[in-house]
């Protein structure tokens, strides 16, 4: 025996047929998301693109400068320099999920960093090198490779700290000082007097390099933090802040180190 449904009511039908649209277009939606992420060739191609390798020179050539500034105008002497330059793609959004990056077809960032030696028994003098080499560059308007540390008056208590003839300018009973910061850069040392001491860390090797998407440097290749410390006594690292230089969006603006 068979039986048969009766038709669907037009007001069912009236709370049924809205649903189903939207769920069309949720779905659509998705799909349309999905196809939005940068795949693998795309991604290499933006970031092998002329304005994307003009954008990664430009960028390169800036921050090896202030690295080299140190170099020269400090008293620290530069051991070794890493570079990690990364270009990612944007992600789509997965359906009622609201994650990934659909802002950008290609991001390119580049980190560097660099390792001084100095000896450590002078640190109070080293100290007063470098920040009198930013008062230097200060007042002659140096802009692209300034080092931008200064004698304000924390820096003067530090430098009068390690010569013997000031208290911690961090206070009583607080750690080592042991880095001095601005937006652009992070300069950190060693501790002299600390026990157990607090030492500036080997870079973790870098494996995968795949030019023009990812990128390792390590100059020279040989180098390593214990190295330099060693031949020189205690290790700087100055670590620059991250740089996207090349960036296009999903609109298709671009915008590139200058």
């Amino acid at each position: 025996m068979t039986t048969s449904r009766a038709p669907a009511s037009p007001a069912v039908r009236r709370r049924i047929g809205p649903l189903l649209g939207l769920c069309l277009v949720l779905a659509l939606s998705a799909c349309s998301s999905e196809d939005r992420a940068t795949g693998p060739g795309e991604l290499r191609e933006l970031a092998g693109s002329a304005g994307a390798q003009e954008s990664r020179a430009t960028a390169e050539r800036h921050l090896r400068a202030v690295v080299q500034a140190y170099d020269r105008r400090t008293p620290l002497t530069l051991g070794l320099v890493t570079v990690e330059d990364v270009c990612a793609g944007g992600a789509a959004k997965q359906w009622l999920l609201p994650s990934g990056d659909e802002g950008h077809r290609v991001s390119c960032t580049m980190r560097v960093t660099a390792y001084y030696g100095a000896g450590p028994g002078k640190i109070g003098d080293v100290l007063d090198g470098v920040f009198t080499a930013g008062d230097r560059d200060s007042s002659a308007g140096v802009v692209a490779d300034a080092v931008p540390f200064g004698h304000d008056h924390y820096r003067r208590a530090l430098v009068d700290h390690y010569r013997g003839r000031g208290p911690n300018p961090a206070g009583p009973d607080t750690p080592e000082p042991t880095q001095v910061s601005d937006p652009s850069q992070t300069l950190s040392w060693d501790t002299v007097r600390s026990s157990p001491k607090t030492l500036v860390a080997d870079p973790d090797p870098q494996t995968g390099s795949d030019p023009p998407v990812t990128r390792h440097l390590r100059e020279p290749a040989s180098a390593t933090v214990p190295d330099i410390r060693e031949r020189y006594g205690m290790v700087f690292e100055l670590k620059l802040s991250p740089t996207e230089y090349y960036r296009v969006s999903r609109k298709g603006a671009t915008v590139r180190t200058e």
